[in-house]
């Protein structure tokens, strides 16, 4: 369970039941918990299915990186092609 002085300031500021508070935070944190690869390789895929090119989607997915809260380290080109293509 999240912190509870935390899972109380969402459950009031929001309504939710302290149960469902716990619930959305613990949503919210496994969502930046993912691995920096996974991340990768998963944006590529879901722009990719919309039709942009890859020098576009690696700088969309870099920027992506540069403002997640959890810091990603920066990744070149080159490195999300590797993550994406091996």
């Amino acid at each position: 369970m999240p912190d509870e002085e935390l899972v109380q300031r969402i459950a009031v500021s929001t309504g939710l039941p302290t149960n469902e508070a716990a619930r959305v935070i613990d949503d919210v944190l496994a969502f930046y918990d993912e691995p920096v690869e996974e991340y990768v390789r998963r944006r590529h895929a879901h722009l990719q299915l919309y039709g942009t090119r890859n020098a576009e989607a690696f700088r969309v997915i870099a920027d992506e990186l540069r403002t997640r809260p959890v810091k990603a380290p920066q990744l070149s080109e080159r490195q999300l092609r590797r993550i994406v293509y091996g």
